[in-house]
């Protein structure tokens, strides 16, 4: 009566207690016993659900989601993190030579345009341009002489041509002069010997009478002076005709002379020239000492070093003292107010890159701050072709190297945020 009770009473356990069973315990299950007994007639326990598949399923399923978001997040866009702040690095230099007498600024000091920076010692510089403003000066005082002369030189040329010319023809008419005078020496010269031969003749006849007895003493001395007078009457006028000869002589020699001035005179207009020639010359000399003058206020100007920009002092070396020339720099001067970012693409990347496109910048320097940027030009040329060597993929073995290409980006919000050159960025452009 009681084993009745306890079978019928088993499936009631089995079914109260929930499979407990591994999910294999499909093979540990008891096998029935060969009467049939109870156990084989309760129904199987249930199996849970594998989970290797689920999670693979979910792996792949966020794999998937992940991709999904990425590729819409970054669809449209092309992103790098080699990037960089630039600016401008202006080199301060001294004009003109000479020993440092002030220095009035430090390094990573803030300065403005104009500002006075470093000021040479300016005694020299004084001495030279008061060298320059006296030579200025005396190259003036000649070009005031040769105007004058120049002047002179027009007023008198004509004067001199007529005077010459004026020589010329009294010279010419003494001459002529000369030549009535020979012609009238030598018709006195023979009126001379017609005298002088009569009065021989009446001497002779004279002294006949006076041996004879005819004539008185007197008379014998009378005509003797008459003789005597005719004949010195014509020495006389011989003497004037060989004068008048030399006088012809020496009015030919004047005639030459005057042709002399006057050929002399005909030269007042190379003179004049020659004047003007001088005068320009003088002019000349008169520009280069101003310019020579000019050249010593400038560099006497140069004397007190200003700031080119406003901006902040880096690597200052210059000291009171030094000695510093054009040729070496005495400070650099940075300007924060114009600054830039260059983020250097892929060559796989600037296919769709343009000028005007948005950008979106983060500087490291700042996380978490997100300037805004457009796109302003891209370089002729990749980083690597302007390298001090570029590299030569026609000798030894090639191995293909993506190159990169600078993109200048202007900023648009740089707001409170203080950049400096060299800061790293990373730069993500909008290309749609």
């Amino acid at each position: 009566m009681n084993a009745p009770s306890r079978s019928k009473q088993l499936p009631a356990t089995l079914e109260d207690s929930g499979p407990r069973t591994e999910p294999n315990s499909s093979q540990n299950d008891p096998e029935p016993t060969a009467s049939g007994g109870a156990v084989s007639e309760a129904p199987a326990a249930k199996r849970k659900p594998k989970k290797a598949p689920k999670v693979m399923l979910g792996l792949l399923a966020a794999a998937a989601l992940v991709a999904s978001t990425v590729w819409f997040l970054g669809r449209g866009k092309e992103s790098t993190d080699d990037a960089q702040v630039e600016g401008h690095v202006v080199t301060v230099s001294v004009r003109t030579a000479g020993q440092v007498a002030r220095v009035l600024v430090n390094d990573n000091q803030a300065v403005r345009e104009g500002d006075v920076l470093v000021e040479l010692d300016l005694q020299e510089l004084n001495a030279r341009h008061a060298a320059a403003k006296a030579d200025r000066l005396a190259a003036e005082a000649t070009l005031a002489l040769a105007q004058a002369q120049m002047a002179l030189t027009e007023k008198t040329s004509g004067a001199s041509i007529r005077q010459a010319r004026g020589g010329v023809s009294q010279a010419a008419s003494g001459v002529v002069s000369s030549k009535a005078q020979v012609e009238q020496a030598q018709a006195d010269i023979t009126t001379a010997e017609s005298r002088t031969l009569l009065a021989e003749k009446e001497l002779s006849r004279v002294r006949e009478l006076f041996a004879k007895g005819s004539v008185s003493q007197a008379e014998l001395d009378a005509r003797q002076a008459a003789s005597d007078q005719a004949k010195a009457g014509l020495d006389l006028a011989r003497a004037r005709l060989d004068s008048t000869r030399a006088l012809i002589t020496g009015n030919y020699g004047s005639v030459e002379q005057a042709q002399g001035r006057l050929v002399a005179a005909m030269t007042a207009p190379q003179q004049v020239q020659a004047a003007e020639a001088q005068v320009q010359l003088a002019q000349a000399r008169v520009e280069q000492s101003r310019a020579a003058e000019r050249l010593a206020e400038l560099n006497l100007s140069y004397g007190v070093v200003r700031a080119p920009a406003s901006g902040i002092i880096s690597r200052k070396n210059v000291e009171v003292g030094s000695l510093v020339s054009p040729d070496r720099p005495v400070m650099a001067l940075v300007p924060l107010n114009d600054i830039w970012i260059v983020a250097n693409f892929k060559e796989d990347q600037i296919g769709l890159i343009k000028p005007g496109q948005s950008a979106s910048i983060e500087i490291d320097t700042f996380p978490g701050r997100v300037l805004q940027g457009k796109v302003e030009s891209l370089a002729a040329g990749t980083g690597a072709r302007f390298a001090l060597i570029p590299p030569d993929n026609a000798t030894g073995n090639f191995v293909k190297v993506v190159q990169r290409v600078p993109v200048r980006l202007k900023i648009e919000n740089q707001g409170d945020i203080a950049l400096r050159p060299g800061l790293s960025a990373s730069v993500t452009v909008r290309i749609q």
